[in-house]
């Protein structure tokens, strides 16, 4: 059937429109479309706020190490106070720990057998002799340490003490301190029984207090510097620090051959050499008269360049 001419015309406008407004709704919802959302990885990377090169600040849970923290915690650390040789860190080099650091660059070092003292906690050195009292030499260092003015430590055996009490009661009135060196000077007993280390400090101690009721015993000295952490720990249960050495002339040591002049020099040279402020010099006053005379040259050298402690 054929349309009319003005039919055509109508049914070609109608189209036209329909046409344009298919056209146009489909750019509006072209137009109205939101842009795409990033990827996931750059909008993660945008929320990182610290570059991974910074380090975290630090928060109250996790503050920063201390030098106590560092430090290890061996399990022979005792907490009494007494026993401070047992405190040592035992991770740490020997001679490489320094300990108590206060204002006056005071330390404690404890890298002796067994954790022992090797210096006496300031920059004061310490003069300590070993094995008396002896009748004869004893007095002859009493009466030239008093005339120098000066304070040593006198780590006494207990037989000798029980010998010559007049002699402890001496030292003691000089101002010096005391110091248990065993009851007879066993090189092994470190190695002993605890029960028997004990029986045998106690006895020394109280032939020491038998002259001295009131007498002060603040360290212990292990025969021949042979400590144990036996001998530490008991020592530290009665009240002793366990006391070594820095400076050892071996004052006692007599090589065959050797005069009594050749000795003296040689006590004067290695204690002058090793000395250092802090030091704990080992010597003999008994049976040794090289190590009197040897002092008559080395206490006013001492006092001269360092301050001359009593533990």
């Amino acid at each position: 059937m054929r349309l009319s001419h003005t039919r055509k015309a109508l049914t070609i406008s109608t189209l036209l429109i329909m046409t344009a407004l298919l056209g146009q709704a489909a750019a509006a919802q072209t137009t109205a479309r939101p842009a795409p959302t990033p990827a996931p990885p750059v909008v993660a990377q945008a929320a990182v706020p610290v570059p991974q090169s910074s380090s975290p600040p630090s928060t109250p849970s996790d503050p920063p190490s201390s030098p106590a923290d560092r430090s290890s915690s061996p399990s022979d650390r005792s907490s009494s106070p007494s026993a401070l040789p047992e405190s040592a860190d035992t991770a740490t080099p020997p001679g490489s720990r320094t300990e108590r650091a206060g204002a006056d660059k005071r330390h404690v070092r404890v890298n002796g057998p067994a954790h022992s003292i090797t210096t006496t906690g300031s920059t004061g050195v310490a003069l300590t002799f070993d094995d008396g009292p002896d009748p004869t030499y004893t007095p002859q260092l009493l009466e030239m340490l008093a005339k120098a003015k000066v304070k040593a430590t006198f780590c006494v055996v207990g037989t000798n003490a029980k010998r010559h009490p007049q002699l402890i009661r001496d030292i003691v009135k000089a101002g010096h301190t005391l110091c248990n060196h065993s009851w007879n000077h066993d090189l092994k007993l470190g190695k002993k029984p605890p029960a028997k280390i004990k029986a045998d400090l106690e006895r020394t101690n109280a032939a020491i207090r038998a002259a001295v009721p009131d007498a002060k015993i603040p360290v212990m000295r292990a025969p021949g510097g042979n400590f144990t952490p036996r001998l530490v720990k008991v020592s530290g249960k009665l009240g002793m620090k366990s006391l070594y050495w820095q400076v050892d002339p071996r004052d006692w040591e007599h090589p065959k051959g050797e005069s009594h002049h050749d000795h003296r020099k040689k006590i004067i040279r290695i204690v002058k050499k090793h000395t250092r402020p802090g030091a704990v010099i080992l010597s003999h006053d008994y049976a040794q008269p090289d190590t009197i005379a040897a002092y008559q040259v080395l206490l006013p050298w001492l006092k001269h360049h360092f301050e001359l402690i009593a533990l």
